[in-house]
């Protein structure tokens, strides 16, 4: 699940030195590699890389959970606010303060709403009336609409024909998913619209970050927890204008907002921050390949969601084309 963060010498979300990779080619829910040099944790990498893709691979069964007694900008709200206290005891360990200065904030704030409060609140909607598998073979689609972005919005960033024919190839597998043969049968459009719009978000987000926040000195936990804090305000603003206080506090539902906010959101990045330092972000990236994966089993085997054959077929097909729109030529 895409919990990306602004960085401070990046042009991705969340995280330090410059990455040679166009916006297009990070992934919805990787930051970028951290400044301070790499430690050596107790747990192999491949165990931590293994959780991570499950922490974001259940995300979406979380999402559903909540919203099964609380609103969905209650859910996201919830989220955030679990999310920003995790980052905010790592702060307070690492002595970490918050960035300075009026400009960073303003940008700040663009990138959380962008990053986190937007999709969020898209996702935690749509799963009103669309299965959490829906929900996470969407959130695939994120490298997809990156690539498409960044060259328009991106000077820098090429096409070559490996990655246009990516493109091409996972927009086939996102009809695929949504079953167009069939005119969309069964099928809520406004749900399944509100998704692709969430995946959508993310790379709007990076390359905005890429064009304001590359140059900052402010160190990657500094920046995060402030753009979290500050997508938790968009969202205390909100959430009362849309939803009236809960009656009741059933255990699940909870508990699910809790996990998806300190353990999706929260412990996620931190976790993530470790992975790009340790493997790199080529290695790192790959979570997202998983993601969907597990949203799919997650779904059908804990929710009873029904599975058509093109969503597993339309979902490797989208991961295939994100692979390729990834690619580049090795020099």
């Amino acid at each position: 699940m895409s919990t990306t963060a602004p960085s401070s010498r990046t042009s991705a979300p969340a995280a330090s030195r410059p990455d040679p990779r166009p916006a297009s080619q990070t992934p919805s829910t990787l930051p970028a590699p951290p400044v301070a040099a790499p430690r050596h944790p107790a747990l192999d990498w491949r165990i931590r890389f293994a959780v991570l893709a499950l922490i974001w691979g259940f995300s979406f069964l979380l999402i559903k959970l909540g919203t099964e007694a609380y609103a969905p900008f209650q859910v996201t709200f919830g989220r955030l606010l679990f999310g920003t206290a995790v980052l905010a005891v790592a702060m307070a360990v690492r002595r970490e303060r918050l960035p300075r200065g009026l400009r960073t904030w303003g940008h700040l704030m663009v990138a959380g709403f962008f990053l986190n409060a937007l999709p969020f609140s898209l996702f935690a909607y749509a799963e009103l009336t669309i299965p959490s598998t829906l929900a996470g073979i969407c959130n695939a689609t994120s490298p997809l609409w990156g690539m498409a972005l960044s060259l328009v919005a991106l000077s820098e960033d090429r096409p070559t024909r490996r990655r246009v024919a990516g493109l091409g190839i996972g927009f086939i597998g996102v009809l695929t998913v949504l079953g167009v043969w069939q005119g969309f049968s069964g099928l809520d459009v406004t749900g399944t619209a509100m998704a692709l719009l969430a995946s959508l978000s993310y790379p709007v987000g990076w390359i905005y970050v890429r064009r304001t926040l590359a140059d900052s000195t402010h160190s990657n936990l500094s920046l995060t927890g402030a753009q979290l804090l500050l997508a938790t305000l968009q969202l205390a603003l909100v959430t009362p204008l849309f939803t009236t206080l809960p009656t009741s506090f059933p255990v699940v539902p909870l508990l699910a907002v809790i996990a998806l906010g300190a353990l999706g959101t929260g412990f996620a990045m931190l976790l993530q921050y470790g992975l790009v330092a340790e493997v790199g972000p080529t290695t790192a990236t790959m979570v997202t390949y998983f993601i969907p994966v597990i949203a799919t089993a997650a779904g059908v085997t804990l929710l009873d969601e029904r599975l058509g054959w093109n969503t597993p077929v339309g979902a490797v097909i989208v991961l295939a084309g994100a692979a390729l729109t990834q690619s580049r030529r090795r020099s």
